[in-house]
């Protein structure tokens, strides 16, 4: 059985050396060694035009100001000069060999030439997938098709691929059909992905939706599409999907005890979007968090606070936690200031004044008006409470705040208001006795045998 297998592999290694111009003549060899000579020297070539057309091209590149989109398209290809510059000598190798000799006899050059061309053609157009990991795994796999494709081995590789597997559930699982499905599955969910992303675009420049709908809506159409898309890839490659009934209960089973926070916080987003408790734009506090929501995911909410800093709030935390929303029914948001003046000014300019201090702030609103109210009689002044509102609490509360003090600041003391400062009445009676010890003298060290009472010194 082996000796079989091993004459197989020889002859089909022997015929495919002598389809690409191999043999095992002395002339076939010796033209199979001058055209790799060539193929090596035009990489060498191909390295030092490179080195001489760069710089000269990037300083080309960057004086084309205002289009992004080209400026992007440039760098991809100037990166890979090098190996457009070897296809480049490579057919020009290709051509000069078919006009001086046999077309047999550039077999191996031309075959370089066009895996070059393939592989720059792939990675140019790969590139403009912006996920990595996607560009340079279809990079890859397309590069891989169309080498075996080159080389006349395509044909091969799928009846060796599809000649053997297993039975699993009626079906017949071979590497053909694995591969076949992934290619298939996900080629499926990214154009789900596409349609997606576009329907979500338009639902959201809506004006007569409301941002949770708007949310809402988008996610499950990208669901169903998802679900569309794995489904029709799977029937499209001939998987009866009657016959995974038992893999996907066992899938559900794992979900219900393995995913179980995943699954909890995916029902907690959904519940938000529809009861419409918080919604994106809303500004809430959660514990020491503070912020605007940016976007609500799947798994999490995404809450930018005033520093910048972006927190991911899991949807179950959310459902569970007492969550203040600074702007859920209305966005209309009310500060209080607490301050003090002395019990000498008038306590109605006082409030009069507070009032028109705050007005003058742009953030604050004019309906309802500012308003303050006197708290308390103190012990050194005379307490107040300065009410207004605003609409933005997105922008801060704090630095509003701080505004309206130094407002409150400047105007009473041009008014010549006093702010007291806290003071006590220290009352001594009788008279006070204080001694003074000798700086200079050292004091005496007190032993367990001689002490010393207190108030009472020791006689010398």
């Amino acid at each position: 059985m082996m000796s079989d297998i091993a004459i197989d592999v020889s002859g089909f290694v022997s015929n495919w050396l002598n389809q690409i111009g191999i043999t095992s003549t002395y002339i076939g060899l010796q033209w199979a060694m001058i055209q790799l000579a060539i193929i090596l020297a035009a990489f060498a070539g191909a390295l030092v035009l490179e080195r001489w057309t760069t710089p000269r091209l990037e300083s080309a590149i960057r004086g084309i100001k205002g289009q992004p989109q080209l400026l992007r398209i440039l760098a991809i290809v100037l990166r890979r000069s090098r190996w457009i510059l070897l296809a480049v000598l490579l057919w020009v190798a290709v051509e000069a060999m078919q006009s001086l000799t046999w077309i047999s006899r550039s077999y191996l050059i031309g075959i370089a030439a066009k895996l070059c061309t393939a592989w720059v053609i792939i990675t140019i157009a790969s590139r403009l997938i912006r996920n990595r990991f996607m560009a340079k795994t279809i990079g890859w796999f397309a590069w891989s098709i169309a080498a075996l494709w080159i080389l006349n081995l395509l044909p091969q590789t799928i009846t060796g691929l599809d000649s053997f597997g297993v039975e699993m559930q009626g079906i017949r699982l071979t590497p053909l059909l694995v591969v076949k499905s992934v290619l298939t599955v996900s080629a499926m969910v990214w154009m789900a992905m596409l349609v997606g992303r576009f329907a979500d675009n338009r639902i959201k420049s809506s004006e007569d939706l409301n941002p949770s709908l708007q949310v809402l809506l988008g996610k499950l159409i990208k669901a169903a599409l998802m679900i569309v898309a794995v489904l029709a890839g799977c029937s499209f490659v001939g998987i009866d999907l009657t016959a995974l009934a038992v893999f996907s209960g066992a899938i559900g089973l794992g979900i219900g005890f393995g995913l179980q926070k995943v699954v909890s916080n995916l029902i907690s987003g959904i519940i938000l979007l529809v009861d419409k408790s918080i919604k994106p734009g809303d500004v809430i506090s959660v514990g020491d968090t503070y912020g605007k929501i940016n976007e609500l995911a799947a798994r999490y909410a995404s809450v930018i606070s005033r520093d910048g800093r972006e927190y991911l709030i899991p949807n179950e935390d959310l459902i569970t936690s007492q969550v203040i929303n600074w702007s859920y029914s209305s966005d209309l948001v009310r500060i209080d200031l607490d301050f003090g003046v002395s019990y000498d000014a008038s306590p109605h300019k006082v409030r009069e004044l507070s009032k028109k201090v705050a007005a003058t702030h742009k953030r604050i609103q004019a309906v309802p008006a500012p308003v303050c109210h006197i708290t308390e009689f103190g012990d050194s002044s005379i307490n107040y409470k300065l009410r207004f509102w605003i609409r933005d609490p997105e922008q801060g509360t704090v630095n509003v705040r701080g505004d309206v003090f130094l407002l409150l600041w400047d105007g009473l003391e041009e008014a010549g208001i006093e702010i007291p400062y806290p003071h006590r009445d220290v009352a001594m009676r009788g008279p006070v006795k204080v001694e003074l010890s000798n700086p200079i003298a050292k004091p005496k060290r007190q032993t367990s045998a001689k002490r010393v009472r207190a108030g009472k010194p020791e006689a010398d």
